[in-house]
């Protein structure tokens, strides 16, 4: 059952007038998926399907999350999703970065009504948005960063494996590493290697 503070959210974003994207967009994209999880995958924008549908990852992006969630027995239904910005931006360019802000309330607030374990921030958009850019997916990937006392875990967005067939393997091991960390009793902060810079300091919230 949604809590009364969820439903005027989701409300609040339905008729959101913050930024140019509500222009253009055939409707909000709030998220789907239960409040009581262990787990929130935030991507970056809806596309043309989820503009349409009103759900995200409902494109062909959406099915590939969908089976590499399934293949290591995380059913889809049992997760959040959401993206950074709630609105499609035109011919699916990268939000900018007013868009990206004038969101950030209400993804804070999602995430805070839900308290999940885990924050998978799927494509470097997203990744840029909470933790401190630049990012380097080809070597941040699949490691974990902590912020405020959330834990957040860097993965490919799904996308990038369409374009890219070459990255299938390391998304599959990035999810069975996602995995084991939903499993494990405790999930804890692995630090930077060798070489990278320290991403103790993140971006505050607005």
């Amino acid at each position: 059952m949604e809590s009364n503070q969820w439903t005027q959210l989701r409300q609040e974003i339905l008729s959101c007038q913050k930024c140019r994207l509500a222009e253009s967009r055939t409707q909000a994209v709030p998220g789907v998926g239960p409040l009581e999880t262990r787990l929130v995958i935030i991507g970056e924008a809806p596309g043309r399907q989820e503009d349409l549908q009103g759900e995200p990852f409902v494109g062909a992006a959406g099915k590939l999350l969908t089976k590499l969630l399934e293949e290591v027995g995380i059913k889809r239904a049992t997760v959040f999703i959401t993206n950074i910005v709630k609105c499609r931006p035109p011919e699916n360019r990268q939000p900018l970065a007013d868009e990206r802000k004038a969101c950030n309330s209400y993804l804070c607030r999602q995430v805070e009504l839900i308290q999940p374990k885990l924050i998978a921030l799927v494509g470097r958009v997203p990744a840029e948005t909470i933790l401190e850019p630049p990012i380097r997916m080809g070597a941040m990937h699949g490691k974990i960063f902590e912020r405020n006392g959330r834990k957040y875990f860097l993965m490919y967005h799904p996308a990038a494996g369409l374009y890219n067939q070459d990255l299938i393997p390391e998304m599959e091991e990035d999810m069975r590493k996602l995995k084991r960390l939903l499993d494990s009793s405790e999930v804890t902060e692995l630090g930077p290697e060798k070489g990278q810079r320290d991403l103790s300091r993140f971006l505050e919230k607005d």
